[in-house]
């Protein structure tokens, strides 16, 4: 979902990755709620960071505390940031209320991202 995201409202000229530790594919809720949002999130794939051009990394923001704990350190100057965001794979219920759970991530990761940008310097 923050990649989705990241890709709306970062300038035009950045380039986007995301990545985790491990690859644990597409989330069907997650696809379900960005395209109730607008944007289609389904051919984005789930990547690990060791796939990604690290050399080109120049900022990394994680959205949760193992992500924050477990990243790796990338060459040269890079900025960190970390969002601490509820995983909403580890919510349990029905499918609505896992549902409501993904919107309100969603929602979360939506006004920090565009707020990012809107502030990015």
């Amino acid at each position: 979902m923050a990649e989705g995201f990241a890709k709306k409202y970062a300038p035009k000229e950045m380039k986007i990755y995301s990545a985790g530790i491990k690859a644990h594919g597409l989330n069907p809720f997650a696809v379900q709620v960005m395209k109730e949002a607008g944007i289609d999130i389904s051919d984005q794939t789930s990547k690990t960071v060791d796939t990604i051009p690290q050399s080109e990394i120049n900022m990394v923001i994680t959205v949760c505390g193992h992500a924050h704990e477990t990243c790796p350190v990338f060459p040269g100057n890079v900025r960190r940031l970390h969002w601490d965001i509820e995983d909403p794979v580890k919510a349990k219920g029905s499918e609505e209320e896992m549902l409501d759970v993904f919107r309100k991530i969603r929602d979360i990761l939506q006004r920090k991202i565009e707020n990012f940008f809107q502030n990015y310097n």
